[in-house]
């Protein structure tokens, strides 16, 4: 059985069947960066320090098991796709904000 024809883009990317040390930590840490950033775009609101850390720890924990997910889903490409969608959301909202601040 072929595994490479069924890893997602991301894993195959980082050639996860060929060096799986390093493949999986680049996924790994791919997979944290787009879910900080989709958490803090999308869901983050203004926390105590303790309560902020709590919550990217388990965050990070999370992203683990998703790491494990992600090499034959699409998981990365969804967190991808999820990302751009919250960047252009908030790219909008700032722009209508600006506008209806100078029709005022």
């Amino acid at each position: 059985m072929d595994v490479t024809s069924r890893l997602s883009f991301f894993a195959a990317l980082f050639k996860v069947q060929e060096n799986s040390d390093v493949g999986m930590w680049m996924l790994y840490l791919t997979i944290v960066v787009l879910c900080i950033i989709v958490f803090k775009l999308g869901f983050a609101k203004k926390l105590p320090i303790v309560k902020s850390i709590v919550i990217y720890l388990f965050l990070i924990f999370g992203c683990t098991i998703l790491t494990f997910f992600a090499v034959f889903l699409p998981i990365t490409e969804g967190l991808l796709v999820a990302a751009l969608i919250l960047i252009i959301y908030k790219i909008r909202l700032q722009q209508t904000k600006k506008h209806e601040g100078r029709e005022i």
